[in-house]
């Protein structure tokens, strides 16, 4: 609760001082943005999915199927009849400051970027080590598949749409980020 608020006081010498040690306990769990009050939804649905590789002891690499991380989600809301904030928003909120953050490349231009991406990263590892199992992974990859947001009451939008599945906008493959031998 200190570091909260430190975080917000007006600076001082302590918040100054410490101010690294702060920031890195603060984001990105305490992140402040004004959305509660003034939100601005999403125009676009999108769905990340995780593969894992693992190199085996004849040296080959293995590499498991997609698995989509947002249906997991989307499983976990529509199910529970009282779906928590972080059960709703904590992937999708990983990949917009991802995403604000690094922009259309994968290049880390500030210590808030390399923080962002751990923490997507983190997020995923955790999510296939739990769809894994005890099977063992070294590097773990994303991708994000960006739709339109249909219009109420068009076809897509809770109706089914005659042509099929909606097309994508944008279709993002993340490069492997290496994780321990135990998946974090």
């Amino acid at each position: 609760m200190s570091f909260v608020f430190l975080h917000v006081a007006p600076p001082n010498a302590i918040s100054q001082r410490y101010n690294k040690q702060i920031t890195a306990w603060v984001y990105p769990l305490f992140e402040q943005n004004w959305r509660l009050f003034a939100p601005d939804p999403d125009s676009v649905n999108r769905q990340i999915s995780a593969r894992t590789a693992h190199t085996a002891p004849d040296g080959s690499v293995q590499v498991s199927e997609w698995f989509d991380l947002t249906a997991m989600d989307n499983s976990a809301v529509r199910h529970n009849v009282f779906p928590s904030h972080t059960t709703q928003n904590l992937l999708r909120r990983a990949w917009t400051s991802y995403l604000e953050q690094y922009g259309g490349n994968d290049e880390p231009h500030s210590a808030r970027a390399v923080m962002m991406q751990r923490y997507l990263r983190n997020i995923a590892v955790d999510r296939m080590t739990a769809h894994n199992g005890r099977r063992p992974f070294e590097s773990i990859q994303l991708r994000v598949i960006t739709f339109p947001v249909p219009a109420p009451g068009a076809p897509g939008a809770g109706r089914p749409a005659p042509s099929g599945a909606p097309t994508p906008t944008e279709n993002r493959l993340l490069p492997w980020w290496k994780v321990n031998s135990d998946g974090n």
